[in-house]
């Protein structure tokens, strides 16, 4: 056998020994010791006469109760054959029982007829009707006339030659009664119709349950052919109890008590056939081909060699010189007559079937030769014995040019062991557990093949054959191809075609546990553009989209074939610098920042898009692989030094530090107790009032939001929002917006509670530009707030905290609009800051200017700070404007900005922030005390307060809260325009050290 047909042949499969042997050697034993009595004569003749009658009766009764049992545990669909077995064997059992009684308990002859006789006529019925439900039911309706007639075509023969050879002298009585000659004449009758349907069901069984009909089928044929032995004139008339015809009896009763039990059970309830159709030795596939059709034969003969043995003995007596008996010529006309019909029957089913089998070939050889599935037959030896024509379109090659040949040679060298592997255990598997599986290889394609590939991948179902193989395959070329492309798609970025993030960890994974593990030259190199996203706002994103592109191919050049270079997102890149075996640490670290610096020099280029120059700065942060350093935290050091790089000034590189996660932790606990401290309501509200420069009136407060941490310490917003140093962390953002939206509430709501204690004066509240331009603000929420709260109308200032020139004026402008038709004032915070404060004065809707705290601070010293501030606040009275300065902190800037023009102020000169008690004492009083001219150097106690002010004297630079301010811990160092006086307020510089920080409630 070559080496193909070593791939297709079915390995040698174990024998295992059939069950039941042991049942079957105590039968042996018990039959055989029977008939070795009855051949000796049992020792004497009453032990005979016992052993023939009851011996018989016994064994009879153990068949029926051994069948009626069966068919008590068991409740399948031969459960009636069974119980109508335990009623002949009922009947054969009282039979001899009766026979005994008169021979062996009476001692006088048994009387003919007698109540035996009628029990062993009672014998014959049930066990026909019991084969008839054994055999296997016909489908049709001319399947039951060709059974009904096979059985009397046997049972006609059999009627025709024991009525010639000894049934005819039987008929004439003489000497007998009627009674009698019935008898003698029921006996073999019963008997023929027995042997009828024994001969007929033997090769139309059911498949189901073999054995055990088997069984049955040879206890019956051996109880009828000892009836017969007994029917004949020669052997009954010295027949005796206890010979050895009775062995045959007996050994008939004990294989149908043995016959119910060959069958196992199954678990529907059924039985199946036991030890050998599941554990006996495989039938190798060409014996069993050849073993049906020899029984399907002599299944299809049994009929017609019946009809030929009655035909034979009618011949017989006519060549004899005898005279045909009327009986043997009606016999004989009815056999011959339903040998015609059952052939009429069969010929007319055949013609049937050839039409049926015609179409079914047509139909079979359509879906063959027009399925798009190439349908391959191998031999056992391996070679092709069929190719369907679909190999042409699928293949390129011809059918016929494909069968002959061997199959391995047609499958790729590198897939033909895996598919010889598989085949051999698909071989070996059993075919109920699996019937089919599922081969995947390369198959050599011909020169006709559209495209040219000189391989296809061909997907093929396979199924057992006659020892060899059909193989049902089809072209999965392209899915193969696609799923590829989809492969790489779901690890490239679709738009650089670099290694996306989860490529880009799995390569950084297998750096750190591969063979070069240990190698802690290893580095990760995090790249971020500088910007990129003014990229994207000024030339459009598709400009940004091809900047990506140019970027990840520079990128891609610029490292090594073994280093990996990924976009990770964004404008974030990656690269993965493998080591060098370099052990030496300031070596390896001098060659990756090297590296990483001519990476940045590289990226950091002009980039020539749409004919223009675009210019964009690297940042590059760089982590190296520790031992014992997992991918996620080595990524994230990375990703850290490249935000602090971002922070030192952009467009450099930075090593990643240990003190970098440090603060990290840090900030990462103080956000977590920011979190904390808005769902536990540890914020409080305190407001500073707004005082009329001319005569101390307080006509506005200013609401300002403050922490008060578990230690009692107020912190300032600038201080309590500064956790994260990126400046980009998206949850900043959402703490900063539910701050808001927290003190916003609170000041609508005790705004609303002074003025029904009436204190009418207007709330500030300071808000961002960004925050404004917010869908989740939209006016109607501010229109509900205070309608809610019943705040009139003109009674809450909006103060917009931010001017940034990226923010859209025209979309703020229109949502400013819509505010001020609620009632609702604006105040431009921050003014004289910067040139956007210049134009959105020029665009937004704006009722109150604050002056910016820089322009205060060297009003009095600076004087073009003065100037300039005169030109502003001229500005603002000119476009009929209310001013506010805010940082007021001395008597000095009182008198300068009043007599510049400024309305209103605000500041540690007249108050500091105050809670909401000291806040309506202080509306109470209805104002505070202003310096007039000529008060610089008198010590002034401010109301309200109750924080003193210090002499100085003159000639000396005054000592300000200001000042004083910067002298304390940092965390209280002012961070806007009010945060000095609010950090006072916070933590008085005069008071003594054992005083709270924290102002009385």
């Amino acid at each position: 056998m070559s080496a193909t047909g070593a791939v297709l042949s079915r390995p040698p499969v174990q024998a295992g020994g059939a069950p039941g042997v042991v049942p079957q050697v105590v039968l042996a034993v018990v039959c055989g010791g029977y008939a070795l009595g009855a051949a000796l004569g049992w020792g004497s003749s009453e032990l005979a006469l016992f052993m023939g009658d009851f011996g018989l009766s016994l064994a009879a009764f153990a068949a029926a109760g051994s069948c009626f049992l069966y068919s008590r545990r068991h409740h399948g669909r031969f459960r009636p054959a069974w119980l109508l077995f335990a009623a002949s064997s009922t009947m054969a059992g009282l039979g001899n029982g009766i026979w005994g009684w008169y021979e062996f308990v009476l001692r006088e002859p048994v009387p003919s007829p007698s109540l035996a006789d009628f029990c062993f006529l009672l014998f014959a019925p049930p066990a026909i009707v019991g084969l008839l439900v054994l055999a296997k039911r016909p489908v049709t309706k001319a399947g039951w006339v060709c059974l009904g007639l096979d059985a009397w075509l046997i049972g006609g023969s059999l009627l025709t030659l024991s009525w010639s050879l000894a049934l005819a002298h039987t008929a004439h009585f003489q000497g007998q009664s009627v009674p009698q000659g019935a008898l003698a004449l029921a006996y073999p009758l019963l008997d023929i119709v027995l042997v009828s349907m024994v001969l007929a069901l033997h090769f139309k069984r059911s498949s189901a349950h073999r054995s055990a009909i088997n069984t049955a089928i040879a206890a019956l044929a051996l109880t009828v052919l000892c009836d017969a032995l007994f029917s004949s004139p020669l052997l009954r008339e010295h027949y005796r109890s206890g010979q050895i015809l009775d062995a045959g009896w007996f050994a008939g009763s004990m294989l149908l008590t043995y016959a119910p039990w060959v069958a196992r059970r199954l678990p529907g309830g059924d039985t199946a056939p036991a030890a050998p159709e599941r554990s006996a030795p495989r039938t190798p596939p060409a014996t069993s081909a050849a073993t049906r059709p020899i029984a399907g034969s002599l299944a299809a003969l049994t009929p017609y060699l019946a009809a030929a043995v009655c035909t034979l003995g009618i011949l017989y007596n006519v060549l004899d010189g005898r005279r045909i008996d009327r009986v043997v010529l009606f016999t004989g006309c009815t056999v011959v007559l339903a040998l015609v019909v059952r052939q009429g029957i069969m010929l007319l089913d055949n013609i049937t079937l050839t039409q049926e089998l015609a179409q079914k070939e047509n139909h079979f050889r359509s879906l063959v030769q027009g399925s798009s599935d190439v349908i391959m037959i191998a031999a056992p030896t391996g070679i092709l014995r069929y190719v369907s024509p679909a190999a042409a379109g699928v293949y390129g090659r011809d059918a016929e040019e494909l069968v002959g040949s061997e199959l391995a040679s047609l499958i790729h060298p590198e897939d033909l062991g895996r598919v010889v592997h598989e085949v051999r255990r698909f071989l070996a598997a059993k075919p109920e557990e699996e019937p089919t599986t599922r081969i995947e290889c390369r198959f050599r394609a011909g020169e006709n093949r559209p495209g040219g590939e000189k391989w296809l991948n061909v997907e093929s179902t396979v199924n057992r054959h006659h020892g060899g193989l059909i193989f049902n395959s089809r072209d999965v070329t392209e899915r193969v191809r696609l799923q590829a492309q989809l492969q790489h798609n779901a690890s490239h970025d679709a738009l650089t075609d670099l290694p996306n993030r989860a490529l880009f960890t799995e390569r950084v994974s297998q750096a750190l546990t591969g063979r070069r593990a240990t190698d802690p030259g290893t580095a990760v190199l995090y790249i971020d553009l500088d910007g990129f996203k003014q990229v994207n706002d000024t030339i459009g994103h598709q400009a940004g989209d091809e900047l990506l592109v140019q970027a990840a191919r520079r990128l891609a050049e610029s490292v090594r074939a073994g280093d990996t270079a990924a976009r990770l997102g964004g404008d974030e890149f990656a690269a993965l610098i493998m080591g060098d075996g370099t052990r030496d640490h300031a070596a390896r670290e001098h060659r990756i920042l090297e590296v990483a610096d001519r990476l940045r020099i590289r990226l950091s280029d002009p980039y020539k898009i749409d004919g223009r120059d675009v210019r964009v700065a690297a940042s590059i942060g760089v982590a190296f692989a520790e031992p014992g350093i997992t991918p996620g935290p080595l990524m994230r050091n990375a990703d850290l030094a490249m935000y602090r790089a971002k922070q030192a000034g952009k467009g450099c590189v930075k090593l990643y530090a240990p003190q970098m996660q440090a603060d990290v932790v840090r900030r990462a606990e103080l956000a977590t107790k920011l979190r904390t401290a808005l769902h536990d309501g540890e914020f409080a509200l305190l407001h500073q009032p707004v005082v009329e420069l001319a005569d101390g009136r307080i006509t506005a407060v200013a609401a300002l939001a403050r922490w008060r941490s578990a230690q009692g310490i107020l912190f300032t917003p600038a201080e309590f929002l500064r956790v994260g140093d990126r400046g980009r962390l998206k949850e900043d953002g959402d703490r900063t917006a539910e701050l808001g939206r927290w003190q916003l509430e609170e000041a609508v709501q005790q705004a609303a509670g002074r003025h029904r204690a009436g204190h009418p004066v207007p709330v500030a509240v300071r808000i961002s530009a960004h925050r404004l331009l917010d869908r989740a603000l939209p006016p109607k929420s501010i229109e509900a707030l205070l309608s809610r709260h019943g705040l009139p109308s003109g009674s809450l200032v909006l103060e917009l905290a931010d001017t940034d020139p990226r923010i859209p004026l025209e979309e703020l402008e229109r949502r400013l609009v819509a505010l001020r038709r609620l009632g609702v004032r604006i105040a431009l915070d921050g003014f004289g800051s910067g040139a956007a404060a210049i134009g959105a004065l020029r665009r937004l809707p704006v009722d109150v200017l604050r002056l910016d705290r820089d322009l205060v601070d060297g009003v009095v010293d600076s004087a073009r700070l003065h100037k300039i501030t005169s030109g502003l606040l001229r500005i603002a009275a000119d476009l009929g404007m209310q001013s506010v300065a805010d940082g007021v902190d001395l008597p000095e800037q009182v008198v300068a900005l009043r007599s510049m023009g400024c309305t209103h102020g605000q500041g540690m000169a007249f108050s500091g922030p105050l809670d909401e008690h000291r806040l309506r004492r202080a509306l109470t009083q209805g104002g505070y005390p202003v310096p007039g001219p000529g008060s610089e150097g008198r010590a002034v106690v401010l109301s309200g307060t109750g924080l003193p002010v210090r002499h100085v004297k003159k000639g000396r630079e005054p000592v300000s809260p200001g000042r004083v301010l910067g002298e304390l811990p940092r965390r209280f160092a002012p961070g806007d325009g009010r945060d000095a006086a609010e950090a006072a307020l916070a933590r008085p510089p005069l008071r003594p050290n054992s005083e709270t920080s924290v102002p009385p409630t």
